[in-house]
Formats: C-alpha cells, sequence, structure tokens
C-alpha cells in the first residue's frame, strides 16, 4: 500500500497546478477544507469552507483571471512539529497576457495536509504588489524614485 501525500508533496502538487491551468487545485482539497486569506483585498473573503464552496467561487474566476503563472521561485519550506503542518514562503511570477506586463508577488502560506488531502490552506498574499501589477495602483517604488 502507498503512503499518501504529506504536507511537502502536496505543495509540490499545489505549484504544478497553479501554472497549468488545464489542472484544478480543488482536486486537492478535502471536502471540508478551509482556505483562509486573511488579507484579501476588500469585496473577498477571507475564509471559505468546504471544497464545492471554494470550487463555486473560484472556477468562474479562473476562466477570465488576467494572469498566467510562469514560474512559483525563491520557495522555503518550513518543517514544523506537527507533520501535517509546512509553512511555505514562494513568489510567483506571471504575465498578463493582454499587455505583456510580467511582475511577481511574494505570499507566505501555511498547510495543512492529511491522508493526502489539503484540510486547510491559510495563505498571507502581498495584495498592494498584485492590485499594482493587474494597474490597480502607480507601482510605491516608482513614486520614490
Amino acid at each position: 500500500m502507498s503512503e499518501k501525500p504529506g504536507p511537502r508533496e502536496i505543495f509540490e502538487q499545489m505549484q504544478r497546478h497553479w501554472l497549468d491551468p488545464a489542472r484544478r487545485f480543488g482536486d486537492l482539497l478535502a471536502d471540508d477544507a478551509i482556505v483562509e486569506t486573511p488579507f484579501a483585498p476588500p469585496g473577498r473573503p477571507t475564509r471559505v469552507e468546504g471544497r464545492e464552496e471554494w470550487l463555486r467561487r473560484t472556477e468562474p474566476e479562473r476562466a477570465n483571471f488576467p494572469v498566467r503563472f510562469e514560474e512559483v521561485r525563491n520557495v522555503v519550506v518550513h518543517e514544523t512539529t506537527d507533520p501535517e503542518v509546512i509553512v511555505v514562503e514562494y513568489e510567483l511570477a506571471g504575465v498578463i497576457p493582454a499587455t505583456g506586463h510580467r511582475d511577481s508577488a511574494a505570499f507566505i502560506g501555511v498547510l495543512r495536509v492529511r491522508d493526502g488531502k489539503v484540510v486547510r490552506w491559510r495563505e498571507y498574499q502581498n495584495t498592494l504588489a498584485i492590485v499594482a501589477a493587474l494597474g490597480g495602483l502607480p507601482d510605491p517604488a516608482a513614486a520614490s524614485g
């Protein structure tokens, strides 16, 4: 009998899902998974409970998502004393196909995996960097130069 993937292996699968639009991140979620983004922009939920609710909220957006991710880089995985949990630091880099603009943003995630499925994913996003990359805010670095 093969052992089910742990959090490190599931995070590797998550990265592949982010880079390949044909893959569905929801396939990695347990039925009762909780996905949290504590620093979500206004109008976005900070907590979604259940795989089906997560899919209901994200699948329509995915089809129209303005960014194509090209790389997950600067990945650092921190093991914890709980074998179900890792903390990950990473940067997602991508392109906005409509404009050709390339950018990246840093993230930190706390991942809990049980029985080979994500039961909790808490992601801390650099929301301002994401909004700026999408053209929603002036680049703060440009303003200081």
